[in-house]
């Protein structure tokens, strides 16, 4: 029988808390470290739980993924282990959704069908590269402008329109990105975050079955669990045609669909990405 979500969100919780006590070492926790017997680097088990200030038998059920921990232990083990704000989040809404009624991941989840209220917003933003995204970063649709920066989404076709593929397998975007690597772990991050609501869905399995086979890197970076959830940031863009060009961007969420998201690409007013940017639509 398929793992229901519920079961899935456990086993994820789980892992996720293997690896970030992996990454932690005895220094780091606090803790006296003269166990020149040890072979890893990481905290074991026993010291997590006593930073936490539960059983080692509790603590290792949740990470086995047969419990979802309660408030209290959750809380402290989010402070045990040093969590950043996107992985305090990521781990409290695991836990949250786990204990909620299991439903089943049989039926993949299909491609969202953009709105036409956020379609029309793309339509008319005709200065600025607009993309919107649906689940696991599917480009769902642009603009003129947005095909010219990156790549004529055009000619991609279904299974090519997304954006997480896009940026590991398509070697344009290996060079129009000036920091590739801090793109595409960025990616990974936010796709790992995405993953929280459903964690066994069939599709992202494909998705990082694929690119784990394409990319080594990819495959590495998704094993090590790091989330985010960014809405803004800058990124530097070395365009074959006009340049340099040094975008803004922000990602703006449509309420009647919060699984869709506009990104829009803006340049600072009166600078030469602007003007350049102009070249292009000319």
């Amino acid at each position: 029988m398929p793992a229901t979500t519920s079961e899935a969100q456990l086993k994820e919780l789980g892992a996720f808390l293997r690896t970030r006590r992996g990454e932690l070492t005895p220094r780091d926790a606090g803790l006296p470290d003269h166990d020149r017997r040890r072979r890893v680097s990481g905290l074991r088990r026993e010291e997590v739980a006593a930073l936490a200030s539960i059983s080692t038998d509790y603590y290792t059920r949740i990470e086995q993924g047969r419990l979802a921990p309660s408030a209290p232990v959750l809380a402290a083990l989010i402070n045990a282990l040093r969590l950043d704000p996107d992985q305090a989040e990521y781990l409290d809404e695991l836990a949250n959704r786990a204990g909620h009624q299991p439903v089943s991941t049989s039926v993949p989840r299909t491609t969202s069908k953009i709105r036409p209220q956020v379609r029309r917003i793309v339509d008319r933003l005709t200065d600025t590269p607009a993309i919107v995204l649906g689940p696991r970063m599917q480009i769902l649709a642009w603009n003129p402008l947005a095909a010219k920066v990156y790549v004529d989404f055009n000619e991609l076709g279904g299974h090519g329109l997304n954006f997480v593929r896009l940026v590991f397998v398509d070697p344009r975007m290996r060079e129009l990105f000036v920091d590739w690597q801090a793109v595409a772990r960025s990616c990974v991050s936010i796709l790992r975050r995405e993953a929280v609501t459903n964690p066994g869905d069939p599709a992202l399995a494909a998705l990082v079955g694929e690119l784990t086979i394409a990319d080594r890197q990819f495959g590495q970076w998704w094993s090590a669990r790091n989330v985010a959830r960014q809405d803004f940031g800058t990124k530097v863009l070395n365009h074959t045609q006009v340049g340099e060009l040094t975008l803004d961007w922000e990602i703006f969420r449509y309420a009647g669909a919060p699984e869709q998201q506009l990104v829009l690409n803006i340049a600072e007013e009166g600078s030469a990405t602007e003007e350049r940017l102009r070249e292009l639509m000319r």
